[in-house]
């Protein structure tokens, strides 16, 4: 039987577990493993083929799903009976040394640039190893409500995550968990905008969601101009002292959807607009993958300035997990509206984000995340680039300004019916703002670069070829 697990092994496709799956698929097909034959013991069978345990607890799960092989509790894993019912042979252990499937297929033919999507570069395996940790957890961590005490080791783990200016300013007591980046969005809100007609001011392009976090708490979004250094100092004064806002809403890092980074200059001006007219500067870091190009404005104004940021970028959006860091003074009160929301993150998912956020090999995989990522945007800037294109180095998202001869909703239009799909750019501007007709085009990092090249020669043709009838 051995030579034909090692001959699977070799020869088959996909991950290690699968391959050995196979091979005991075939075996039992060929009769060398009959009806009531014992398989041989996890360890055993991993030490013969020179694999991980858990390579092989995979393989025989997979079997037991297709009810191929039966486990019973202090006898082992038995080939399946004609008609007897197969059960998970092994608890699912995750294979660390199988080779992630780097591309997913798409559910259809098109070719989806909504959003960013990160590939399975081996952070999987960290999420899944946390997760059966988590539910190994003791019965009393079980049967409990979270509390803020219970997030205490994330939040330690958080702030070595942070920029480094806030590092060591930043209390550990001062970070609150959220479920996702959009949620610590929409807690920090609450706890802002508590007068009667509140404002938030946001940069003339903005995320879709501070607005309707915004409307959802009835304040009114007003958009600031922006220019190649980022907000405008003096459009950011006009504004607050005209609105009588006391909450600003910006992206320095990573801007979406422009990609613009504000300088430090300008940062250091909205800091000291912030400090003489007491504006609170919400501060959403949840897109940047690479170093900071400058100061937080936690950092800069540390009694005004509230960062935000998640997992989702560049570990998986599926955890859900979020976290803001207060100014200081500001923090019991936005526990208190964690309180009333959600009383704290669920504790399996908490524990499970401290586990990949501090285990050892978390550094290197968003890096090589973000450069994953940045060979999907250096490519279509070698395709788009003579286009009105910006981009950013860490960045997982272009803008693209269209051409004369195209408006934003016919492009739209036409790039779907070739099957590609890109955000329209009035889906950013806030109601009040105007802006060349642009759509944000999100690197697809779940598909193969070649794939993702074609994807952009399309866009480039359609780019240079605009509808001739006038549209009525």
């Amino acid at each position: 039987m051995d030579t034909i697990l090692r001959n699977a092994m070799e020869t088959g496709q996909g991950p290690k577990y699968r391959r050995l799956a196979a091979g005991l698929e075939i075996a039992i097909g060929r009769g060398e493993l009959g009806p009531g034959d014992k398989l041989p013991p996890v360890r055993d069978l991993a030490w013969r083929l020179g694999v991980t345990p858990g390579t092989v607890a995979r393989a025989f799960t997979v079997l037991a799903e297709a009810g191929r092989v039966v486990a019973e509790v202090g006898r082992g894993t038995f080939v399946a009976e004609p008609g007897q019912a197969g059960v998970p042979a092994a608890p699912y252990v995750p294979d660390l040394d199988a080779a992630p499937p780097l591309y997913l297929e798409a559910a259809d033919d098109r070719e989806d640039f909504l959003s960013p999507r990160l590939p399975d570069i081996g952070q999987l395996a960290l999420v899944r190893e946390g997760l059966m940790r988590a539910a190994a957890a003791p019965v009393e961590k079980m049967l409990a409500y979270p509390t803020f005490a219970s997030h205490a080791a994330l939040r330690e783990v958080v702030r070595d995550w942070l920029p480094e200016d806030m590092r060591h300013a930043v209390a550990r007591d001062e970070v609150v968990m959220t479920n996702g980046g959009q949620n610590a969005i929409l807690l920090v809100l609450q706890a802002l905008t508590y007068h009667t007609s509140p404002v938030v001011l946001v940069e003339q392009h903005t995320y879709t969601g501070i607005r309707r976090a915004a409307e959802n708490l009835r304040a009114r979004v007003v958009a600031v101009a922006m220019d190649e250094q980022g907000v405008r100092p003096e459009a950011l004064e006009a504004a607050a002292r005209e609105e009588e806002a006391r909450i600003f809403f910006t992206m320095p890092e990573a801007h979406n959807p422009t990609t613009i980074m504000t300088s430090p200059e300008r940062r250091a001006e909205v800091a000291e607009i912030s400090r003489r007219l007491g504006i609170h500067v919400i501060q959403d870091d949840c897109y940047r993958l690479g170093p900071p190009a400058g100061p937080s404005y936690r950092a800069l104004a540390p009694e005004l300035g509230w960062y935000i940021s998640s997992l989702s970028k560049a570990i998986t959006p599926a955890l859900r997990v979020g976290y803001a860091a207060a100014p200081k003074g500001m923090a019991a009160l936005l526990r208190r509206v964690v309180d009333t929301n959600f009383y704290g993150l669920s504790r399996p998912i908490s524990d499970t984000a401290a586990h990949v956020l501090a285990h050892a090999d978390t550094p290197a995989l968003v890096e090589a995340m973000r450069a994953h990522l940045q060979r999907y945007v250096e490519a279509a800037v070698n395709m788009l680039g003579r286009f009105n294109l910006r981009w950013g180095e860490n960045t997982p998202f272009l803008w693209l300004e269209l051409p004369e001869g195209w408006r934003e909703a016919g492009f739209v239009q036409a790039l779907d019916a070739e099957g590609i799909r890109v955000r329209a750019g009035e889906e950013f501007a806030a109601r009040d703002a105007r802006g060349r007709p642009s759509v944000r085009i999100s690197v697809n990092g779940q598909m193969s670069l070649d794939r993702f090249q074609e994807a952009m020669g399309r866009i480039a043709y359609l780019l240079d070829h605009p509808p001739e009838r006038i549209m009525v």
